[in-house]
């Protein structure tokens, strides 16, 4: 069966956001925004939109490779899935509300703080 180049092209950028979530432990999502909406020209929200819906099965593989290699917290995990679900819930609901402008600004923002704090 022949791939298609649009097809490849999502296989690559599938393949790249896998290997940066596992490699460091998050940050698919980060990557995958900018591939989603630069090298496959999606619009803006639905590239924030289609990277959390695809980040979910990254997140699980990675987390078994983790747990099975004895690096995840238990201690943590419920109480932060908690946080992180209903703080997913809410980004989604802002993400139908706030202009893109705001939402590129708050994404650019996160980008920059995460970057100058892997540096410090």
């Amino acid at each position: 069966m022949a791939v298609n180049n649009k097809t490849m092209r999502k296989i690559v950028c599938g393949g790249a956001v896998g290997a940066a979530n596992g490699l460091f432990g998050g940050g698919g999502g980060m990557i995958a925004v900018p591939m989603l909406s630069g090298f496959l020209g999606y619009k803006d929200k639905a590239a924030h939109a289609t990277a959390i819906s695809v980040i979910a099965p990254v997140c699980l593989a990675s987390a078994a490779v983790y747990w099975a290699a004895g690096y995840a917290d238990f201690s943590v995990i419920i109480p932060a899935a908690l946080g992180m679900t209903a703080g997913g819930a809410l980004g989604a609901l802002l993400l139908n509300k706030l202009p893109l402008t705001v939402v590129k600004v708050i994404f650019i923002a996160v980008m920059f703080a995460a970057g100058v704090r892997m540096v410090l």
